[in-house]
């Protein structure tokens, strides 16, 4: 990406995908802003709004042409550039994250899994293999692997993190409800399944 977009916008335009890929299997060529604002229940401005940082002005009286908006939100987060990624612990989680083919439609390629338990090693899921945590160095080098996917239990959060730096993993999506102490060089993106499970109930 050229300019840095902020995460809210990010998410919503993840959601405009959804729908014009929805569209497009309707074979519906057009879709106005309040059309995609209505499907949310947000505001048409902020549809709009995000949209306009797509360089994509759509056509007066008619809309947003929907092949053309799909391709340029695909452009702007980096959908046509696969990044490769390995899922580290093949519990529950893990294997459903390794099951889920849609990561591949927005540029995630997961190569393979990795764990300690020798009853999972040489297993596969979903046409990928568990392979023995141990190996994770030398293939993240040999595969040009910066990516992981943290799925282990809390208390080997922080000890896996640690691996995964030593072995050069720059980026990691943490699906663990701990706090993840890395160095300034090595992103993390907290995955908080219990606290997004919270903001949906708690008003129920």
């Amino acid at each position: 990406m050229d300019k840095k977009i902020s995460e809210k916008i990010i998410n919503r335009l993840t959601l405009y995908h959804c729908i014009l890929d929805d569209y497009i299997n309707k074979n519906i060529e057009f879709i106005a802003s309040n059309q995609i604002a209505t499907l949310l229940d947000i505001d048409d401005s902020q549809v709009r709004k995000d949209i306009s940082v797509l360089n994509n002005s759509g056509k007066c009286r008619v809309g947003y042409i929907v092949k053309e908006l799909k391709k340029s939100i695909e452009t702007t987060l980096g959908f046509s550039k696969t990044k490769n990624a390995f899922i580290i612990g093949a519990g529950n989680l893990g294997m459903a994250l390794a099951k889920y083919d849609n990561f591949t439609n927005y540029g995630l390629n997961i190569i393979a899994l990795f764990d300690n338990d020798t009853k999972k090693i040489g297993q596969t899921v979903n046409n990928k293999l568990i392979l023995d945590i141990e190996k994770l160095p030398n293939l993240s080098k040999k595969s040009n692997v910066d990516i992981a996917i943290l799925t282990v239990p809390k208390n080997f959060a922080q000890s896996t993190a640690d691996f995964l730096v030593k072995s050069d993993i720059k980026y990691i999506w943490n699906f663990t409800p701990a706090v993840l102490s890395v160095p300034k060089n090595v992103q993390v993106w907290n995955e908080n399944l219990m606290g997004n499970f919270l903001q949906f109930t708690y008003n129920i």
